[in-house]
């Protein structure tokens, strides 16, 4: 897929195929190419958590309230932020977020689907997430991508260029 082509085309997926299990070498690429994204002065501060204990995801859906379809789906991920790793601080926010759409990115390009959750600024999200995934104290989870095979297609939007929304040299 041609990369213009998978940025427009990327959708959140919240349905999936049960039971499908992803690749070890496709967990690896998605994750190289979170790795892969931009950070502040390169600092890198991102930590990834990949959750593929079923188990886990019946706990996962009890403490985050938007999360209940992961379910369905093959696997899990938090993208946290080492804040003894980070620039300067909250840096840790845009690096691990750049980190976050690549792995969308990438998720899409192997034929995946993915949904970020968000977990961080919920200050109760990211305490019961920080115990439930042992996380030491320097360590703040961002979101929780939950990934799967799509068991539909998408619909794709119209033009979502906003002529409206873009200011030249000032507003």
């Amino acid at each position: 897929m041609e990369l213009g082509e998978g940025i427009l085309t990327r959708r959140s997926i919240r349905k999936f195929v049960k039971d499908k299990t992803i690749p070890d070498e496709d967990v690896k690429f998605i994750l190289d190419a979170a790795m892969h994204a931009p950070s502040a002065r390169n600092k890198q501060p991102w930590e990834f958590v990949v959750v593929n204990d079923k188990n886990m995801f019946g706990k996962i859906a009890e403490l985050h309230p938007y999360a209940g379809f992961i379910e369905e789906a093959s696997l899990a991920v938090f993208v946290c932020g080492n804040l003894n790793e980070q620039h300067a601080p909250d840096y840790w926010v845009g690096d691990t977020a750049a980190a976050s759409e690549n792995l969308l990115l990438a998720c899409h390009a192997k034929g995946l689907g993915a949904c970020w959750c968000g977990v961080y600024p919920q200050e109760d999200r990211v305490e019961k997430f920080k115990k439930l995934l042992g996380l030491p104290e320097y360590v703040t989870p961002l979101n929780l991508i939950v990934i799967g095979y799509p068991d539909f297609q998408p619909s794709q939007p119209n033009d979502r260029y906003k002529p409206n929304k873009v200011h030249y040299n000032h507003w």
